[in-house]
């Protein structure tokens, strides 16, 4: 089969993570993406780190094309609009009101393209006290109540990876799809409101239920001595997690991995109710056991004994690992001016295939020409909008 979102066009007018990342997802499914930037500089992820073609660029952006456009200057908006008329979806991630000085408000969007799936992105909400407000990952974590759980109180750090923005983007790509699907029974349609501070809260429904249920708050391992989940320490000093979750069969295993059955007798340790109240003590008896053997040796013993298990890999060792090469899920695109580029591959696969990777994530304004070429608009012409500031 080909790609589920073969012929759809998309316009993307976000920068940083949460818009390009809801714009790649929809790419690696096969929708034409272009991606709108301000000519001088484009996407702010572009000079994150120095230059114009920064590493969290590159992430974020695979399988687009790039358009330089000046959206305040009259002409430039107007290539926008011709660009939106003929789009299936156009996603940004401005706060409220931008779009509206862009002059892109909603009633004109509808009589450009009354078909037009419009995703927009926020921190907060279209309205409410802190709709203005700058949002960032960190912002999301901390207000959804996240922070409270991942966040050690006597020593806060934040550390991870950027868990709101891509929370945000995918949740936005699922809201797009739906859209899309509805629009194939009524033909028209219709705006999509998603905002990182909700989307984070609905992202973690469970410790708001168990409030809601209890009365009480989650702290810092309330997840992990409920789910029975460990982070050890082996004897040469690499890490092993475990996560036993509920079946009985999985701590007995363990018991028969580390060599000591005693422990299925300790009182303290007995039933699962029990572990989970002791949860410290039984985590200071692991490490114990887990100091005096390798990490090799671990995975053997854990393995034989169907134990759920896994090395703590660093960054540096998942693509070695025997299961990812098999999977591929890594990739090496060339780009024609800034070398090999190397990602990970869309995870979704429909009837056993993946979506391409296509292409690199574009320089700033790389398909500018291709782009207007395909609105019928010739190289003098091109030219003459350079001239006037519009590209």
């Amino acid at each position: 089969m080909g790609t589920p979102l073969d012929g759809v066009r998309v316009v993307e007018l976000g920068q940083m993570i949460t818009g390009p990342l809801a714009a790649q997802l929809l790419a690696d499914m096969g929708a034409s993406v272009i991606k709108i930037e301000n000519p001088e500089g484009g996407d702010l992820f572009r000079a994150f780190d120095g230059g114009r073609y920064g590493r969290s660029f590159i992430s974020y952006n695979r399988n687009k094309r790039s358009l330089a456009v000046n959206l305040r200057h009259t002409e430039g908006k107007a290539i926008a609009l011709k660009l939106i008329g003929r789009a299936d979806v156009l996603l940004d991630n401005f706060r409220p009101g931008v779009m509206d000085r862009l002059g892109l408000d909603r009633d004109t969007l509808a009589a450009a393209n009354p078909r037009l799936i419009h995703a927009s992105i926020t921190g907060f909400g279209a309205d409410g006290p802190y709709s203005q407000r700058p949002a960032f990952d960190t912002v999301g974590v901390a207000l959804s109540g996240m922070g409270s759980l991942v966040f050690d109180p006597e020593d806060p750090q934040v550390s991870g990876p950027t868990l709101a923005d891509n929370v945000t983007g995918m949740t936005a790509c699922q809201g797009i799809l739906a859209a899309l699907y509805e629009r194939t029974r009524t033909g028209r349609g219709c705006r999509v409101e998603i905002n990182m501070m909700e989307a984070m809260i609905a992202f973690m429904p469970d410790p708001f239920s168990n409030y809601y249920q209890t009365g009480t708050a989650q702290g810092l391992y309330t997840r992990s001595s409920a789910s029975q989940s460990f982070a050890l320490r082996c004897s040469d000093g690499k890490l092993i997690a475990l996560h036993l979750s509920s079946p009985d069969k999985f701590w007995r295993g363990l018991l028969r991995a580390i060599g000591r059955p005693e422990l299925g007798a300790d009182a303290r340790f007995t039933e699962r109710k029990d572990r989970t109240k002791h949860y410290q003590m039984l985590r200071g008896e692991l490490a114990k056991s887990f100091a005096q053997r390798p990490l090799a040796e671990w995975v053997v013993r854990l393995g034989a004994e169907d134990v759920p298990f896994a090395p703590v890999y660093s960054i540096e060792e998942v693509e070695h690992d025997s299961q990812v090469r098999h999977l591929g899920t890594f990739y090496e695109i060339d780009h024609p001016t800034q070398g090999p580029q190397r990602g990970i591959r869309p995870v979704l696969r429909f009837d056993g295939e993946r979506g391409p990777v296509h292409s690199a994530a574009p320089l700033l304004g790389e398909h500018t020409e291709s782009v207007l070429a395909e609105l019928g608009i010739g190289a003098e012409e091109i030219a003459r909008l350079r001239a006037a500031g519009a590209l």
